[in-house]
């Protein structure tokens, strides 16, 4: 079975591929990854906030962001809690690249225009075949108005476009009002490809502490179809190569992606929880389910169940939310 796709301008035996997360910092997980057929490996992102540090510039730019409250530096790690610096960043690209042969792509994770972007150039000459630009911003303040903060984000695409020369996705949330509108500003500003979504780790309480208590929850395929709604609306109405990441746990979770028009699908949460070898069965998943519904190839079925192929879409959206409404039991 033909399970090949194009990503990024990058040719592909198949669209899986380890999202951003740790599973790249330790070599010998990076080739068991390769060796259980992953496509191409998405590096963890390098933070704004990091690099600024290191450049001695933090005071400024954190406190753009919390003016209301002089402690709040302190809620940002020091340089020795991340798990790379910057020129470990770079070095473990190199390495990377000398252990393996699949494509890998390089990850920036910020909030605004800076000379921090500078450092795409680097991630460039380091080797990174492709950059993610990870678009990781929460607007608590209410002067913040959504046009801004969009413009902010395509302000950054166009810096980092100006730096390198290779392919850049951007990597977004689903929290903007008119996101179909955004992605099409993305796609025009010279966005490679975007990838949907982040996720925003959110705070509990400790009642007995009195305190925010940070955890980390790892997704399961509950969190897939918000990813299926905007990859089908966007399939087929932009340029850029769509990738989904967040709630792909098995081959038939990633079909879906496939059909809703995803030329890439993430996975992070399900390789943390059984290891680089489920990317093999869900690879032979994939293989198995199309080749019994006599599927050619994986390009076949891309985008068969997005919006683009739908008459009246709005009609399909409200008519769907309608349904769900009126048909439920109790």
């Amino acid at each position: 079975m033909d399970l090949s796709t194009s990503y990024l301008g990058l040719r592909l035996p198949h669209p899986l591929m380890p999202g951003a997360s740790p599973l790249v910092d330790d070599l010998d997980t990076v080739r068991k990854l390769e060796d259980a057929g992953a496509a191409a490996l998405v590096m963890h992102s390098l933070f704004e906030e990091q690099l600024v540090m290191e450049q001695m510039a933090a005071v400024r730019n954190i406190d753009s962001h919390t003016e209301g409250f002089a402690e709040a530096t302190s809620y940002f790690p020091s340089l020795d809690r991340y798990r790379l610096g910057a020129d470990e960043y770079l070095e473990q690209i190199q390495k990377i690249k000398q252990a393996v042969s699949i494509p890998l792509i390089g990850s920036l994770n910020g909030v605004s225009p800076g000379g921090w972007l500078d450092f795409a150039r680097k991630i460039h000459e380091a080797g990174a075949d492709a950059l993610e630009l990870n678009v990781y911003f929460l607007a608590t303040d209410p002067d913040d108005s959504g046009p801004e903060l969009e413009q902010q984000a395509i302000d950054m695409l166009r810096s980092v476009k100006q730096h390198v020369p290779i392919p850049v996705a951007v990597k977004l949330s689903p929290f903007y009002s008119a996101l179909a509108h955004f992605a099409k500003q993305l796609d025009e500003a010279g966005a490679d490809g975007l990838v949907f979504f982040n996720r925003f780790y959110q705070p509990d309480i400790d009642l007995d502490a009195l305190e925010v208590e940070r955890s980390l929850k790892l997704s399961d395929s509950g969190e897939l179809p918000l990813r299926l709604r905007w990859l089908a609306i966007l399939s087929g109405r932009i340029k850029a190569s769509l990738a989904a990441s967040g709630g792909v746990h098995s081959g038939l979770d990633a079909l879906k992606a496939v059909m809703a028009g995803a030329h890439a699908v993430q996975m992070v949460s399900a390789l943390l929880k059984k290891g680089p070898g489920h990317l093999t069965a869900v690879r032979d998943e994939m293989t198995r389910w199309l080749e019994e519904h006599e599927y050619e190839s994986l390009e076949q079925a891309r985008g068969s169940m997005n919006l683009a192929k739908c008459p009246d879409p709005k009609a399909l959206e409200r008519g769907n939310y309608m349904e769900i409404l009126q048909g439920w039991g109790g």
